[in-house]
């Protein structure tokens, strides 16, 4: 097992957390790194993932830590909602969030049901940072 450390400038040596690492999962990588572009600018200091569909979104989250994750809604095979389902499944506590320009009530009702939050396209950086502040308070509730 690899522990990464970061120094703390108060101390010198003391080891701090991993970092926080965001899933984002699109299948446009315009998209992708917009948003990616937006989250870098406001959580400088967290770790991006990408993924391009639910399978691939999957696998990485088998494989590394993830901690927050933005799905869009309208993707090829599992939705964005079917996808936040099996994780939520897998990672109860994980703050998640479904993208979509498609703003219905029953997609909103739907994201709900999975204990997601609904982000309407295109996503903004007032948006997207309620939805870190919450996420990062979430976080900071599950860790002991």
């Amino acid at each position: 097992m690899i522990i990464l450390h970061r120094r703390d400038r108060t101390c010198g040596h003391k080891p701090t957390p991993m970092p926080t690492t965001a899933l984002i999962v699109d299948d446009s990588k315009l998209a992708r790194l917009v948003v990616a572009k937006l989250l870098r600018q406001l959580k400088p200091d967290w770790e991006v993932a990408e993924a391009a569909n639910a399978d691939a979104a999957l696998a990485l989250v088998g494989e590394r830590q993830v901690d927050v994750a933005l799905l869009d809604f309208n993707m090829p095979g599992r939705d964005g909602l079917e996808l936040a389902a099996e994780l939520r499944a897998a990672r109860p506590g994980m703050p998640i969030a479904v993208v979509s320009a498609n703003i219905q009530d029953e997609i909103i009702a739907r994201a709900r049901s999975v204990d997601a939050t609904f982000l309407p396209k295109p996503l903004t950086e007032e948006t997207l940072s309620g939805f870190l502040s919450g996420a990062a308070l979430r976080m900071r509730r599950a860790t002991p």
